[in-house]
């Protein structure tokens, strides 16, 4: 069944040309990822898709009903709403119903409210939505459904449209970079509900596991033409790499074949024949195809780096905590010549402050940091580069000077530098603002690596890349003679950059694990799964489902259902407070203060919990 028709679209901004003469379909049960470089309409096709925007030529056309569910980059939501009012605001029906009893749970007194409301959830079988709703809500590390939007980070802004999106079950959900803000277990969570899900999708993503894993169908924009793939991300690079194998082999023959024509027509008198006038005009066509040429540079960069000494980088018996916050405790290593680390854990276990540790941003608690003399770091953090209102590109580089040295004693323009960098002259004189989110990263990479560095540190360096320019990224890191240490949620970038990890686990563990990203989720998909926590292992059997054989009281029943809210929001409250730790410049008096705060919230979320497992042991008794 057709969902949707893109029938000859077009999309400009002023002299810049985006595409032009767009069409193809998206049918039910299709999961489609679309593939093209950065600054070539990605971002602007989603928006005409999902209706935010129009296109100059051609027309969309829609099935008649169909209900489509557009996820942004930048999600525009209610700043004054909570996290729970938000997903209410869904004009999903079952929403609605769940959105009543869970009102009328707080109020336990009005009885004929909460029977109406009770009665509505078994009538349209909401109690599977619920649960589903939690799942969601769960993965995705939205608890405390009371938050202010306006109080939420970016990441978590993300994850609350993701979850929208996901709650609201669109015939056709359309996708722009879904995997941004979302830690590894998240995307592997993700990756697996859309693999066993019945749903139409139409996204782009510069996850390449996730295209691999997801996806059925892969439609890439190259050079101005549409092209499409009936079969995963694998399938796509092979025919890509087939089809583009036989443009250079047809463009060749074309080559031949007007050097043949041109000396033909250069022998040829003023007075033709019909005969002649018509090879005429096919060499006009010849010409055309053998000067056709595609525009696959790669980025350049000759480093003037300093060699790397003996010494390069020592921890001896580092140790950082904030508060009762251990994040990691006597460490020791000796970074070598070429060592190429990731680094992957959950938020909040200290791999961004190991790095501020590592490169003299922080002091340790105990233990020392011993940098070699020739050592020069090049640090590339998430922040990116600063914007400057009215600032144009190539004033970025010209900061660093007119000329760039290279090594040999040779030196480069500003100007050949940012080529080098894939932005041609005219891309030079737009202003850093107008720029897409891939392009800025790969004009900050520039500014990085201008420094020379021969010890270079990425900190999530893939997001908003497109997957053209990562390749060309992941080519250059190959070749890069220095070390390099890689924190980055994109599986197969580190798969292929990295020699070996550390794993921040938590409560001041890092282990070092010999093999890279899927090396190691292979070793841990084969060791003994730990007994997970009563709260997560046990099914939630909710009173409500057991009808009378429930031995909860009323009053049991809602005060249930309250702890597990109560529970929830303090497990936020505690993991807010030990962020703050690492992200805070306190003094000692005032980290005195954080950390008996801290302590009262663990020992309040310790007695709530046991009260909820004697609640929880009823309900199963029954």
């Amino acid at each position: 069944m057709n969902y949707l028709s893109v029938e000859n679209i077009a999309k400009s901004y002023g002299e810049r040309l985006l595409f032009r003469n767009i069409s193809f379909g998206i049918n039910e049960g299709q999961k489609i990822g679309f593939v093209a470089k950065n600054g070539t309409g990605k971002t602007s096709l989603l928006n005409i898709l999902s209706g935010a925007d129009t296109p100059d030529e051609g027309r969309v056309v829609f099935r008649k009903n169909l209900s489509v569910a557009f996820l942004s980059q930048e999600p525009n939501l209610q700043p004054s709403l909570t996290i729970e009012e938000t997903i209410f605001s869904s004009e999903k029906p079952i929403l609605k119903i769940i959105e009543a009893y869970e009102k009328a749970l707080e109020n336990p007194h009005d009885t004929e409210t909460y029977q109406k409301a009770f009665d509505a959830m078994d009538a349209h079988q909401a109690w599977d939505f619920e649960t589903f709703y939690k799942q969601i809500l769960f993965k995705l590390k939205l608890e405390n459904l009371q938050q202010k939007v306006n109080t939420l980070s970016g990441g978590q802004k993300k994850r609350l449209a993701l979850a929208n999106a996901l709650l609201s079950q669109p015939d056709l959900l359309i996708m722009d970079e879904p995997t941004n803000h979302l830690d590894l277990e998240m995307i592997e969570w993700l990756e697996s509900f859309f693999a066993k899900e019945n749903i139409t999708l139409f996204m782009v993503t510069h996850d390449r596991y996730f295209l691999e894993r997801v996806c059925n169908e892969i439609v890439e924009l190259d050079e101005g033409n549409l092209y499409s793939y009936k079969g995963n991300y694998s399938y796509y690079l092979e025919k890509r790499d087939a089809r583009i194998e036989n443009f250079e082999t047809e463009t060749a023959k074309a080559k031949q074949l007007y050097k043949k024509e041109l000396d033909w027509m250069r022998r040829q008198p003023k007075a033709r024949t019909t005969k002649s006038k018509s090879r005429i005009d096919d060499f006009h066509e010849i010409k055309s195809r053998a000067h056709q040429r595609r525009k696959d540079h790669e980025v350049q960069l000759e480093l003037n780096m300093e060699r790397l000494g003996t010494k390069v980088v020592e921890l001896h018996n580092i140790s950082k905590g904030f508060g009762e916050k251990t994040l990691f405790e006597k460490f020791d290593y000796n970074f070598i010549k070429g060592e190429r680390v990731g680094i992957i854990g959950k938020n909040g276990t200290g791999k961004s402050t190991f790095l501020n540790i590592l490169t003299g941003g922080l002091s340790p608690d105990t233990g020392k940091v011993v940098i070699g003399e020739t050592v020069q770091f090049g640090y590339y953090t998430q922040k990116g580069i600063p914007v400057k209102e009215g600032q144009k590109v190539i004033d970025v580089v010209r900061e660093f000077g007119d000329f760039i040295p290279l090594k040999k004693g040779k030196q480069i323009s500003a100007s050949q530098l940012l080529e080098r960098f894939l932005f041609d002259r005219k891309k030079q004189y737009d202003f850093v603002e107008k720029l897409s989110g891939g392009e800025k990263k790969r004009l900050y990479l520039c500014t990085v690596l201008i420094k020379n560095p021969n010890f270079l540190i990425l900190d999530e360096p893939t997001n908003d890349l497109d997957i053209v320019t990562l390749n060309v990224l992941e080519s250059f890191l190959l070749d890069f003679p220095g070390c390099l240490i890689v924190v980055s949620h994109d599986r197969y970038f580190m798969d292929k950059i990295v020699d070996h990890l550390f794993i921040f686990k938590g409560e001041g563990v890092i282990e070092d694990f010999p093999g890279n990203y899927s090396d190691y989720r292979t070793y841990e998909d084969s060791s003994p799964k730990e007994t997970k926590e009563a709260s997560e292992s046990k099914p939630k059997n909710h009173w409500k489902n057991s009808g009378s054989k429930a031995k909860l009281s009323y009053q049991e029943q809602k005060e249930y259902k309250k702890l597990e809210k109560e529970i929830a929001q303090l497990e936020t409250e505690k993991e807010t407070l030990e962020n703050k730790f690492a992200t805070e410049n306190w003094d000692g008096e005032e980290i005195d203060k954080q950390s008996i705060k801290l302590q009262e919230i663990a020992d309040n979320i310790e007695t709530k919990t046991e009260r909820w497992f004697e609640l929880s042991a009823k309900m199963e008794e029954a």
